[in-house]
């Protein structure tokens, strides 16, 4: 078998110290790129890159709020996970926890957070709507004091912040959303088949990887959630 179930504390913790790693230095890298003299595929192949690591950093956030990132230290853990929850789009990783274990206790439900309306349950409704259970005012200031340092202080460039900073953040929502949110809870013709109201995106590994860190194996995760991301395709192929 490829996989193992024993799950390892050290390699949890070395690839969520990996991925931060990645996306501070692909940042910083990025944020003084000399954009004006860049082919155009450069630029997208950088947008792409930040998006699929603010995506990780989100996803390792996740980890810790499961206690996954570092299980044997509770507290290395947590402020694991409040560091790239903060550093991924300025959250309260405490206000995000709750609403996390709502979601897993009243899956697709209107108790659930992350879930629409119960009306309008189409893609953009449902994203906006989710957007707004998240996102606040004081969330939005906090990010115009952040640009306004960055290029006034810092001398960044606002097109590079806006390239490299801000759309990749919202293109990783839509990825997250699209793919850990909007397919695996909306509702099937069918109805749902299980307690958990979630489904598969029956996708190979590699594929899975790259769309959103295997996040689209979505009903084992809500069924084993003490399983780590990197573990997900073990319980779906098994």
């Amino acid at each position: 078998m490829i996989f193992s179930f024993y799950i390892t504390p050290s390699k949890s913790l070395i690839l969520a110290t990996t991925i931060l790693g990645l996306w501070f230095v692909t940042l910083t890298f990025l944020l003084n790129f000399e954009i004006r003299v860049t082919q155009f595929p450069v630029i997208l192949l950088g947008i792409a890159l930040q998006t699929f690591l603010n995506t990780g950093l989100f996803i390792t956030g996740h980890e810790a709020m499961h206690g996954l990132v570092c299980p044997k230290n509770p507290k290395l853990n947590r402020s694991f996970g409040i560091l790239v929850i903060s550093l991924y789009a300025l959250f309260s990783y405490d206000e995000l926890l709750h609403k996390h274990w709502q979601h897993h206790q009243n899956p697709a439900s209107l108790d659930d957070p992350d879930f629409h309306d119960g009306q309008n349950s189409g893609f953009f409704a449902w994203y906006l709507h989710f957007l707004k259970g998240y996102g606040t005012w004081k969330q939005f200031g906090y990010f115009l004091s952040l640009v306004i340092l960055f290029h006034y202080i810092f001398h960044v460039v606002l097109l590079n912040i806006g390239l490299f900073w801000g759309l990749p953040l919202i293109l990783s929502s839509l990825q997250l959303f699209y793919f850990g949110t909007f397919l695996p809870h909306r509702q099937p013709e069918e109805g749902y088949d299980n307690l958990h109201r979630a489904n598969s995106i029956n996708l190979p590994i590699f594929l899975s990887f790259f769309s959103c860190y295997h996040f689209g194996y979505h009903r084992e995760h809500h069924e084993q959630p003490e399983i780590p991301w990197w573990k997900l395709p073990e319980l779906h192929f098994k």
